[in-house]
């Protein structure tokens, strides 16, 4: 099974050092820099989940290209080589960009990739964000056959998994990763026994894509959903964000509580110090603030400047 491997994020260096382990041959990487061009964008986009695969093919033995939207770097650009390559499959896992129909006839099993939902649930951009931004208890990963569309092709196998009230994004990639490990070695090693699925198009849902400037949070809504909000936002992303006196406030890490009866005279978006932990009053409910960063400061430093400094204020000033 000769395979050319394609991403650009963590879980592409974990799903390719996988392949590599289980005795795959991967003729050929092709990765996007940190910063790269995309045609819906004006403005170089930033890959926060970036993974360095230059070094893993150099480590061993492969031949690696770098994709970019521009002249000369385009993934058309490098039709000769997928043609000279002649590869089994084309596995596209972690990427920012469609996969022209020319280079996907290059390899006698097409182009496959594994998405982060269930689909037609969640294609598009950024699924495990969405689904905890709208508060899913269950999600998944899908390994389908790549079409014209996005997210649209026929589906070869998907595995289900939960999303705990706890889970952050971190963690709920972490699932994903590991699930789509154990399928793609499972079809692998059973390829020639694989059926595709057709999606009903009707149904897929298409996500837009996110930014460092989507994690405002909308302090009108309930306080579980803004907690969905933070938790799906946290690090490695760049994180839901407030102003308290005109100074940004990152939410790193809340706990949602239903009810603290101190705070039941205080206003909304009150921040306020109860029995040693710092709260503040939402809709519906409360938040416990665990870690953040207050105008530059980080961590442990942060949070004690907050409980010392601003209590009695309000988040959104």
């Amino acid at each position: 099974m000769d395979v050319v491997f394609l991403g650009a994020t963590q879980f592409s260096k974990e799903m390719l050092l996988c392949l590599i382990q289980h005795g795959i041959k991967v003729k050929a990487v092709f990765s996007i820099p940190e910063e790269f061009n995309i045609s819906y964008n004006s403005e170089r986009m930033k890959n926060y989940n970036y993974a360095d695969l230059r070094s893993v093919s150099a480590k061993h033995n492969i031949d690696y290209f770098e994709v970019d939207s521009v002249p000369g770097k385009r993934l058309m650009d490098y039709r000769e080589i997928f043609e000279r390559l002649k590869p089994d499959l084309i596995l596209v896992l972690g990427w920012y960009y469609m996969i022209p129909e020319k280079i996907r006839m290059s390899a006698k099993y097409g182009a496959w990739g594994i998405h982060a939902s269930l689909l037609p649930r969640y294609a598009g951009n950024a699924p495990l964000v969405w689904a905890i931004v709208n508060g899913e208890k269950r999600t998944g990963v899908t390994l389908f056959k790549l079409g014209n569309g996005v997210d649209d092709g026929d589906i070869i196998l998907q595995r289900a998994f939960p999303i705990a009230f706890k889970d952050t994004i971190s963690n709920v990639y972490e699932k994903a990763t590991i699930y789509s490990k154990e399928m793609i070695v499972g079809v692998l090693d059973n390829i020639q026994n694989i059926t595709f699925t057709p999606q009903d198009k009707t149904k897929i849902e298409v996500y837009p894509p996110r930014t460092h400037r989507d994690g405002v949070i909308d302090l009108k809504k309930y306080a579980v959903e803004i907690y969905n909000y933070i938790r799906a936002q946290t690090k490695p992303y760049p994180g839901a964000f407030s102003y308290i006196n005109g100074k940004k406030i990152i939410f790193w890490k809340v706990r949602y509580v239903e009810n603290v009866k101190y705070a039941e005279n205080l206003s909304l978006k009150e921040i306020f110090k109860y029995r040693g932990k710092i709260y503040v009053k939402l809709r519906n409910g409360f938040l416990e603030i665990i870690e953040i960063n207050y105008n530059g400061k980080e961590g442990e430093a942060a949070s004690i400047f907050l409980s010392e400094n601003l209590s009695g204020n309000k988040i959104g000033s």
